[in-house]
């Protein structure tokens, strides 16, 4: 099949039609991204100058933080722009690196949350063996495999999406691109794609649901055998992970395990997982972790005492 591509832009309807609601939109988000960005960056600074990067779980929270941003501003920023522009137009070149950005980033943080769960497996039910297991170097090579996996993952979205022929119609229904609505404009058929496609990422989040279902229900379990004070920080720490796994998980499932249908309700669902759960992460981290929480309360102090230190050279 020759790839005819006569499309050079594709044009976004974005959120809403109404101007008043593209307005209020352009506030309520604009304040959830700057939100997010300074709430990650606020736990990535605690976990830096706590010196708790020896700890694994807050290794890779502090990742966890950084793709965080990374995944919502594929999105949000041309998203919060569009929803005061005349033209909500994106190249298709730049249309393809997003479609890219948002599977890379929204895989590498699934497989993140699923190498978090087990930390917390081996940290309540193996305690013993838990420095050994969860040594730096495994820790490493855990990373370096969610990001391999995530790069894995996205590059086969774009290479199923790249080779079609786009030569009619480019208004895509959404505020970002996404596989389900650019397939909508391939002047092809696209059931196979599609198929693919679903059993790629459908495959990837309910597997990884899964398994973090079954994770977190062994730990509750063994629970049961933990004292009342370890029982009651285990289940803070666990509350955090499970809250940010449900929210998370819910609306990506709901995305991606179907076939390549699009509903009226897609764009919302997609706010949900793509600039809600990048803010709520840190609110819920910080909230739930008491260990994050005087680590936050040092910072803080440490900063307050510097700014007396200077004021008091100044006079």
């Amino acid at each position: 099949m020759e790839n005819i591509n006569n499309v050079t832009e594709f044009v976004f309807w974005g959120l809403s039609e109404n101007l008043e609601v593209e307005e209020v939109c352009f506030v309520v988000f604009s304040f959830f991204y700057t939100v997010s960005l300074l709430g990650n960056l606020l736990i990535m600074l605690t976990v830096y100058t706590g010196n708790l990067f020896k700890f694994p779980m807050y290794f890779f929270l502090n990742y966890l933080s950084f793709v965080d941003i990374c995944y919502s501003s594929v999105t949000a920023p041309k998203m919060i722009v569009d929803l005061l522009a005349e033209s909500k137009t994106i190249s298709y070149e730049g249309c393809m690196l997003q479609l890219f950005g948002v599977h890379f980033f929204g895989c590498t943080e699934i497989f993140i949350l699923t190498v978090m769960a087990y930390d917390r497996y081996v940290a309540i039910c193996r305690p013993l063996h838990y420095m050994t297991i969860m040594d730096q170097d495994k820790c490493n090579k855990m990373l370096l495999g969610t990001w391999v996996g995530g790069f894995l993952h996205s590059i086969i979205q774009v290479a199923l999406v790249v080779q079609l022929p786009f030569c009619g119609p480019n208004e895509i229904d959404h505020y970002f691109c996404d596989v389900h609505p650019v397939l909508k404009l391939a002047c092809t058929d696209t059931y196979v794609v599609g198929v693919v496609v679903t059993a790629n990422s459908g495959t990837i989040a309910l597997g990884s649901f899964v398994i973090l279902l079954i994770s977190y229900t062994v730990i509750l379990v063994s629970l049961r055998k933990q004292s009342p004070d370890g029982r009651r920080k285990a289940l803070s720490t666990c509350g955090s992970h499970i809250a940010v796994v449900i929210i998370f998980f819910g609306p990506c499932t709901f995305m991606y395990m179907r076939p390549d249908t699009t509903f009226s309700e897609d764009k919302m669902v997609a706010v949900f997982y793509t600039i809600i759960t990048p803010m709520l992460n840190p609110l819920i981290y910080t909230m739930r972790n008491a260990e994050v929480k005087t680590a936050m309360k040092k910072l803080w102090v440490r900063k307050v005492s510097s700014e007396k230190l200077m004021r008091n050279n100044w006079k």
